[in-house]
C-alpha cells in the first residue's frame, strides 16, 4: 500500500463531507483511509457512516476522546501501513490529482522522505483568497504547507510523533526537528495538492503565539525578539477585541 490519508476529526459536520468526497474522488487509488473522531456530539459520525459503502475496505474509523488534534493524528499515524502518510483536516480537502501526482513523483528508489505542493487557501464559502507555496529552505522564517504534505512512515519511526502540548504549532515544530536531519530529503512538488480552509487555529492569537515559541525553542530568534512578538500579538488580540 503506497498511502495512509488521515483525517482527526470533532464536531465537524458542517465540513467533513467535503472531505470525505475529496478523498473518495482520487484519481489513484492505492491508499486506506484513517479518521480519528474525538467522539463528536453532532452529525459528524453519521456523515462519516453514509461513506462506509463507498470506501469499503480502506475505512477505519476510531471514535473516542483525545488530547487534541495532533494526539488525534498520532493516534492515526500509530494505525498506518501506507509508505506515505499525509494528513488533512475535516475543514480542508484534496485536489482529486492529490495523491496522482504524489505517486508519480515518488519513487522508492529515490532519496526523499517528506513530498510537499501548493496549496489554495479558500474561504468558509470555498471562494478562492490566494495560492501559497513556502519551501523548505525557509522553515526558519515559513512553515511548509503542512497539509499538502506527506511523510514516509520511517521518518515518524525514526523522530517520533507529534508533540501534544501544542494546541496550533506543533507540525511546524515537527518539520523543524526533522530538517536538522540532513539523512531526510524534502521533496517540492509546483502543483496545488490540498485546499485549505482559511480561519482555523493556526491564523489565530494562540496560532501566532505557538509558532514564535517554536521559533525561541529552535533558536531562530533570541529571547528579545520572542518578547516582542509575544507583546504584539497580545496588543493586537486586545484591540481587535474591542472592535
Amino acid at each position: 500500500m503506497l498511502f495512509s490519508i488521515i483525517t482527526p476529526c470533532y464536531n465537524s459536520e458542517k465540513t467533513i463531507e467535503r472531505t470525505l468526497e475529496s478523498v473518495s474522488k482520487q484519481t489513484f487509488d492505492d491508499y486506506e483511509y484513517i479518521i480519528i473522531d474525538g467522539g463528536s456530539t453532532d452529525e459528524t459520525l453519521m456523515i462519516i457512516d453514509k461513506y462506509k459503502d463507498i470506501f469499503g475496505s480502506k475505512l477505519t474509523v476510531i471514535s473516542e476522546p483525545d488530547n487534541g488534534i495532533y494526539d488525534a493524528m498520532n493516534k492515526g499515524i500509530r494505525m498506518a501501513q501506507g509508505e506515505l502518510i499525509g494528513i488533512v483536516n475535516s475543514d480542508d480537502y484534496y485536489e482529486p490529482r492529490c495523491l496522482e501526482y504524489v505517486a508519480s513523483e515518488y519513487d522508492r528508489s529515490k532519496p526523499f522522505q517528506i513530498i510537499y505542493g501548493m496549496m489554495r487557501i479558500v474561504n468558509k464559502k470555498q471562494e478562492e483568497l490566494s495560492v501559497v507555496f513556502y519551501h523548505h529552505r525557509n522553515l526558519r522564517n515559513t512553515m511548509i504547507n503542512h497539509p499538502t504534505s506527506f511523510l514516509t512512515r520511517q521518518v515518524y519511526e525514526k523522530k517520533g510523533l507529534y508533540d501534544v502540548a501544542y494546541k496550533s504549532a506543533a507540525d511546524y515544530d515537527y518539520m523543524l526537528k526533522v530538517s536538522s536531519d540532513k539523512d531526510i530529503i524534502f521533496y517540492p512538488i509546483y502543483k496545488i495538492l490540498t485546499n485549505f480552509t482559511h480561519g482555523g487555529i493556526s491564523w489565530t492569537y494562540i496560532g501566532i503565539q505557538e509558532s514564535n515559541k517554536v521559533r525561541y525553542c529552535h533558536g531562530i530568534i533570541d529571547k528579545k525578539k520572542y518578547y516582542f512578538v509575544k507583546l504584539k500579538a497580545y496588543l493586537k488580540n486586545l484591540v481587535e477585541g474591542f472592535e
